[in-house]
């Protein structure tokens, strides 16, 4: 690891405190020995440092096994305290908040949500969200300075460099909101805000399907249809922050009318609202998806054929997109992928037929975590952890205010 400059004998030390933190985050746990080499820095130093780290409750010993390259014979070796401080992610849907806490080991603290009437207005999410927020923190014994930052999902694309939430359909609450802004004078934290579908892949490719992928592409199939591609291990947003609106993608310009005003979107077809008018005109107006998915998972042949329609166009735009970006995985979530093989059958067909002989054998795999408005707070928690700047240097400046675990 590249060591950082340092001016004053006090920087100096924190620059090194900040080091050690980084390696213990990123590759730990290890034993005093490999950190100081690691640091670059000596034994004594290493060894003065840790014991600092461990008194203020930010680094601990741990009896595991070492790696098979790792020297084992040094000692304990040390990870970081997984309770030393929280991330928060917080999801905010059309219908509801939920939030969730993890701690640094990527561990749940605490997780819960609450109902929102459709109509409610930005500031009113905003005081549930931070309602949930402070009473689970309460709960679980925590100050809100122990929390380190806090992901925020919102539906819609948000501008990268403006964090106002733009317009992809008609009467969403957050349109042309700064939630960036808004989010961080109520909540009094760092905040990062991400589009919630663009989130619900971040956690699956942390702690889901798409775990250990460098190239990554989840889409979510819901009332809309959004996306998130994760490009050598990086979330990708675009030039603006607007990449994923696959449901925008029109399928037949000659299509019906998009509320977006376009013709012919994929969402048309393949959204939650059209699936579900397809499957009940042939199970019945007043079916319910459940009820729907279980009877064609049976072997409905009426059923099968509605989704086979449905994974068929699917899978011909996911198509277009394997030659353009070439993923290791697609990872299939949202709603309507509880419908299991009846619809992801249909899709790799669609892709093996459509897509060049080079990527058409691409995995595509359902979800693992799940679907709803628990994923994107997940997905939340999973940002901070993976993009705050300098997680070691935030977790030490936190410390040193006197904020320990």
């Amino acid at each position: 690891m590249k060591r950082r400059a340092g001016g004053s004998l006090q920087s100096l030390r924190r620059t090194n405190e900040d080091q050690i933190l980084d390696l213990l985050i990123c590759q730990g746990p290890l034993h005093r020995a490999e950190l100081a080499r690691r640091a670059g820095v000596s034994r004594t130093t290493a060894s003065t440092i840790v014991s600092e780290l461990i008194a203020r409750d930010l680094v601990t010993e741990t009896d595991e096994e070492p790696r098979d390259d790792v020297d084992g014979r040094a000692g304990n070796r040390l990870l970081i305290n997984p309770r030393a401080a929280v991330v928060a992610g917080m999801n905010h849907t059309f219908d509801g908040v939920w939030v969730h806490l993890s701690d640094l080991a990527s561990g749940e603290v605490a997780s819960s949500g609450i109902a929102l009437e459709p109509d409610a207005g930005p500031a009113d999410r905003i005081e549930a969200g931070i309602s949930v927020l402070q009473r689970l923190l309460d709960a679980s014994e925590l100050d809100t300075g122990r929390v380190l930052g806090v992901g925020v999902g919102v539906p819609g694309p948000v501008h990268r460099d403006t964090g106002v939430v733009g317009v992809s359909l008609p009467g969403q609450p957050w349109s042309h909101v700064n939630a960036a802004e808004e989010f961080e004078r109520a909540l009094g934290l760092p905040v990062m805000v991400e589009n919630n579908t663009r989130l619900e892949g971040v956690a699956e490719a942390r702690w889901g399907a798409g775990r250990g992928v460098a190239n990554l592409l989840y889409f979510g199939l819901s009332s809309g249809i959004g996306s998130a591609l994760v490009l050598d291990g990086r979330l990708y947003r675009g030039a603006v922050g607007a990449a994923g609106e696959l449901g925008h993608v029109s399928v037949n310009i000659d299509g019906p009318a998009c509320p977006c005003g376009n013709r012919g979107c994929l969402v048309l077809h393949a959204g939650l609202p059209a699936v579900l008018a397809a499957l009940r005109s042939v199970f019945g107006t007043g079916a319910e998806l459940d009820g729907m998915l279980s009877r064609t998972a049976a072997g409905d042949p009426a059923g099968e054929k509605v989704l086979a329609r449905v994974g068929t166009v699917v899978g011909q735009v996911l198509a277009g997109l394997c030659n353009l970006l070439n993923p290791e995985r697609v990872v299939v979530g949202g709603e309507l992928s509880r419908a299991g093989e009846a619809l992801l059958t249909p899709m790799r067909s669609a892709v093996r037929e459509s897509a060049l002989p080079l990527v058409r054998d691409v995995a595509l795999v359902p979800a693992e975590l799940g679907h709803g408005a628990r994923i994107g707070a997940l997905g939340g928690a999973a940002l901070v952890l993976s993009e705050t700047p300098d997680l070691a240097a935030a977790l030490n400046h936190l410390s040193a205010k006197g904020i320990t675990a």
